[in-house]
């Protein structure tokens, strides 16, 4: 384990969250957790799938801090996965905040996994890991979205490190992998045209489904260049059998409308489900 930069240990949080069919009714199964995480379990809507949100109880996560979480869904179950608010990471002098993901659903199961944005504090170190797994039949719907600095402070995110990977198996190989690195002076790689052209959010949604999703390409690209703002780049296409859908952009609430917009039209698209996603989403 990685010492904080102060000289101590930092928190390690789990969460396992399982859910299992019975009936026609997905059922909470399985749950641990371990500070700082908790698990909450509002009640859905009577139209909706049942809702798991993560919560950091620190307020935010801080150099050398690690996060374990988990969501497995059974055979036949639907569930949708969020958080409470946006992470927060802060500064570090020296140590990395760690967080590994892990998805997992069954045969004909249906997982959403779409937290709101990370925040990414001046000097944040942050290495997060996802891994979905998926089995023959099952659905998946989700990404995330990263903040450069807290801009409402005329603050950037110039300095620090960030490695976020995304890996995608399906039947037990590897369909889709993704992987972003930022280090030293990213305020110079933020800045480049041929890069972020000085976005400050950036965005993926992930959508994978029984069939090839290419009938939902041009909608999802429609989709994005109605909800597009002044210094909002947006685009869509297919790989691997997966939708894959990012964004980047000068105004981070904007992006985030954005991409809850087509998350929104893809789980009624997909699923048959409300176009909508939990209230704690508009708080």
């Amino acid at each position: 384990m990685e010492p904080r930069a102060c000289g101590g240990i930092g928190a390690m949080g789990v969460a396992e969250i399982g859910f299992a069919k019975t009936g026609d009714v997905t059922r909470l199964a399985h749950l641990y957790q371990r500070d700082p995480l908790r698990v909450l379990f509002p009640t859905p809507e009577a139209d909706d799938i049942p809702v798991a949100v993560l919560l950091t109880t620190s307020g935010g996560l801080v150099a050398g801090d690690r996060l374990a979480i988990s969501a497995r869904l059974d055979d036949g179950a639907a569930a949708h996965v969020t958080a409470a608010s946006a992470e927060k990471i802060y500064r570090s002098t020296g140590a990395t905040t760690a967080i590994t993901q892990q998805l997992t659903a069954g045969e004909g199961a249906w997982l959403e996994y779409l937290p709101p944005e990370t925040i990414l504090f001046d000097g944040a170190r942050l290495r997060r890991e996802t891994r979905i797994e998926l089995a023959p039949g099952a659905g998946f719907l989700g990404g995330g979205i990263l903040v450069f600095g807290r801009h409402a402070r005329g603050e950037r995110l110039t300095h620090g490190l960030v490695h976020e990977r995304w890996e995608v198996w399906r039947d037990g190989a590897l369909a889709w992998g993704d992987a972003l690195h930022l280090d030293d002076d990213i305020g110079a790689t933020i800045a480049d045209p041929a890069c972020f052209a000085g976005a400050t959010a950036c965005a993926t949604l992930i959508l994978a489904l029984p069939a090839n999703p290419s009938t939902l390409l041009d909608e999802a690209r429609a989709l994005q260049q109605r909800s597009a703002v002044t210094g909002m780049q947006a685009g869509a296409t297919i790989v691997g059998g997966l939708l894959i859908a990012r964004w980047l952009g000068q105004d981070a609430l904007a992006l985030r409308r954005a991409y809850a917009d087509l998350a929104c039209h893809l789980r009624q698209a997909t699923m048959g489900l409300p176009p909508r996603l939990p209230r704690l989403w508009h708080i």
